[in-house]
């Protein structure tokens, strides 16, 4: 039988100690499955609504007499910002002397540069309403939040506002988003125009790739238009 001194028996055990909390140390930490943001969900390029979608819509905001949707939903197609810029929008932005302008300007947060929009005459008349209502008093953002801690609408109450929308005429909501608002007009214009140009001027892109990019313009669609003119 061996026997070993007891100092060397205790170093012995304190080796056999560290090794198996180094052991423990290095093994790889378990962590809860999570299921991808995406699992289940329609990504990429949002969907824009049809002339049939902005007419369905526009009546039954009518109809509802709700005066801030009716205002938000037809400034959203009139002026093609972003969700960000939209949502950040001041009365004195688009007000002016007593009555809505006709054309404005704003600052795009993404760019920093500055883009133009027109505002319609059934855009003016749904803002001029709502500028005017008692809700409005003393509000120095068009779109003011219900809630105190922020003196506008975020993009995520504006996003849900859409989703509202989306589902009030019966659509998917999960392929339309606040994008499809930006989208809506500009898909209309080079639908009949043809024209990537202007289509840029409108969204306040500094690359004309972007604007394809965007639009999802492709070879059928470049045929198409080659096919119309005949000399």
């Amino acid at each position: 039988m061996l026997h070993c001194p007891i100092g060397k028996a205790e170093d012995v055990a304190g080796l056999v100690d560290r090794r198996e909390v180094m052991s423990i140390e290095t093994l790889p930490a378990l962590r809860r499955a999570r299921a991808p943001w995406n699992k289940g969900r329609i990504v990429g390029q949002k969907r824009p609504l049809l002339p049939k979608h902005v007419w369905s819509i526009r009546v039954r905001l009518e109809m509802a007499d709700n005066k801030r949707d009716l205002a938000l939903f037809n400034m959203a197609i009139d002026c093609k910002l972003r969700g960000c810029d939209l949502v950040c929008l001041k009365v004195n932005d688009v007000y002016a002397a007593g009555r809505v302008k006709e054309r404005a300007s704003v600052t795009q947060s993404k760019t920093r540069k500055p883009v133009r929009f027109e505002i319609t005459e059934t855009t003016r008349l749904s803002v001029e309403r709502w500028i005017k209502d008692p809700e409005m008093i003393g509000c120095e953002y068009l779109w003011p939040s219900r809630l105190h801690a922020s003196p506008h609408l975020s993009t995520r109450q504006y996003a849900r506002i859409m989703r509202d929308w989306v589902l009030s005429i019966g659509l998917e909501p999960s392929v339309y988003g606040t994008h499809s608002m930006r989208r809506t007009k500009v898909a209309q214009i080079y639908k009949k125009t043809g024209n990537l140009c202007a289509v840029q001027l409108l969204l306040g892109h500094t690359k004309m790739d972007s604007t394809v990019r965007y639009l999802g313009v492709d070879l059928d669609d470049a045929l198409s238009l080659s096919e119309g003119i005949d000399l």
